[in-house]
């Protein structure tokens, strides 16, 4: 004979209304610091300047429409443009810099060929831009 009877048994229960909460409140939590830790989010205000202000230009490669070199406003064949760029950087004592200024159609290869040689002489590279607007 089964003196125990189902009808006496306790069984313990947990109230788990309140953890749905906690759970939310931990994952905001981590989402918003998160955030903060990458700092691409941070938006920044950056100062806009009315003045053109430039660095100083020691040597500018012009590149026209006709795939012509031009070191400042003298012609020189690509051939001879590495030969040509040596003497004009010497001149410059901290960073040498040069300035490519082409033509919209310019193919981009003939840029590269020129940041090349840039890169093999030392010297800075600045690809010059028509401001938007």
């Amino acid at each position: 004979m089964d003196i125990r009877s189902k009808r006496h048994k306790k069984q313990a229960e947990m109230h788990n209304s309140a953890l749905n909460d906690i759970l939310f409140i931990l994952l905001l939590f981590f989402l918003i610091v998160s955030t903060l830790a990458n700092p691409n989010v941070i938006k920044l205000s950056v100062p806009k300047g009315t003045s053109n202000t430039k660095a100083k230009q020691t040597v500018v490669v012009s590149i026209d429409q006709n795939r012509d070199y031009y070191v400042g406003t003298r012609r020189v064949p690509f051939e001879r443009l590495k030969d040509s760029l040596v003497p004009a950087l010497a001149n410059e004592n901290l960073d040498p810099t040069i300035v490519i200024n082409a033509e919209k159609s310019v193919p981009v290869e003939d840029i590269v060929n020129v940041m090349e040689i840039a890169n093999k002489l030392g010297a800075k590279v600045v690809l010059a831009t028509k401001r938007p607007g």
